[in-house]
């Protein structure tokens, strides 16, 4: 770059957009980079408060900041994302599809601690829409020595920082447990909730069975379930540690992979997760999803929708922003319930 005095920059190129901002009004670039200044932009420049302008000198070795931002973008976006144009130096990268949003966050702390560009994103394992902004990137400095951005790359590695997974259309059974509601003592308000969820994520929902607290009848039900191609079963009630409850005791006796039985996050403790064949997840719902706007169920179906294995380790990590603190307007998921690292 070069700087030259507005009243002779006719003729010259802009290295970077020069944005007009009038309170309440407008906050816009009126000269994008790459503009040929002309004599009726004079007046215009004058008016912004631009005495002098920095104007493109071609330097070798140096790259501007929107050449940088596209190679930062290159380095952080992963299938079923596209980018939004380059606008001063920043480009911001948008969903193609509802999706379980995952970062590496290892990999873009390493990249953001070079210092003089950044890639600042969503929360990783962000239950993502299609058109949300899932991350923006750029450089600080109108211009970058390419050497940096060459490092920058090499830091980042060969796999996007960032990954959607979309939902699967999945086929999902629910088994209700529980003597006051197979006798019809009480009707049923866990269902409803269970199956709008369900559906919020794009799953089919094949089947509902009633079981009364019969450890044996609650296990047949999953395993009959399975066989008729559900791909998801959900069972409530029945999950706490009190005598007539058997739930996890059915669960296990599936023949199911337990990955755990509890979970530290409120709402949402006595939360259990199975995999059946390691390949048909089996959800354990507390009766605090029957009532509470947000749970643990919030934080793993996504997951689960995505084809995206939970482990315990991820089990244990919830436990970082794993208290919904049950916010009168509610705001989930942009907001700190589920967002720890």
């Amino acid at each position: 770059m070069k700087l030259v005095q507005t009243k002779e920059a006719v003729g010259h190129v802009l290295c970077h957009d020069l944005t007009q901002i009038i309170p309440g009004v407008v906050k816009d670039a009126v000269f994008r980079k790459g503009h040929v200044v002309t004599e009726e932009d004079i007046p215009v420049l004058l008016s912004m408060g631009k005495e002098n302008l920095y104007v493109w000198e071609n330097q070798t070795g140096m790259l501007h900041e929107n050449e940088a931002a596209e190679v930062l973008y290159s380095m952080a976006a992963g299938p079923n994302m596209r980018p939004t144009e380059v606008k001063e130096g920043k480009i911001e990268l948008i969903a193609e599809k509802d999706g379980l949003l995952q970062v590496d966050v290892e990999r873009l702390r390493k990249v953001n601690r070079l210092g003089e560009m950044l890639i600042s994103t969503r929360h990783t394992n962000f239950p993502a829409k299609e058109g949300d902004r899932l991350a923006g990137v750029r450089v600080i400095p109108l211009v970058i020595p390419k050497e940096k951005m060459d490092l920058a790359k090499k830091t980042a590695g060969s796999e996007p920082l960032l990954t959607l997974y979309p939902y699967r259309h999945k086929k999902a059974a629910i088994i209700t447990t529980g003597s006051e509601v197979f006798k019809g003592r009480i009707e049923d308000k866990f269902t409803p909730v269970v199956r709008s969820k369900l559906e919020e994520y794009g799953a089919e929902v094949i089947g509902h069975t009633i079981v009364d607290d019969d450890h044996e009848k609650v296990s047949a039900a999953i395993q009959s379930w399975a066989d008729k191609g559900a791909q998801l079963v959900v069972c409530t009630g029945g999950m706490s540690v009190d005598p007539d409850d058997k739930t996890p005791l059915a669960i296990k006796n599936t023949g199911a992979r337990v990955v755990s039985y509890g979970a530290p996050v409120l709402p949402g403790a006595m939360f259990m997760l199975a995999y059946l064949g390691d390949k048909v997840p089996i959800l354990g719902l507390p009766g605090c999803v029957m009532y509470a706007r947000r749970t643990i169920f919030d934080l793993i179906l996504p997951r689960v929708m995505a084809d995206v294995p939970v482990d315990e380790e991820d089990l244990a990590g919830l436990g970082h922003g794993g208290l919904c603190l049950n916010c009168e307007n509610c705001i989930f998921p942009n907001c700190g319930f589920g967002a720890g690292v």
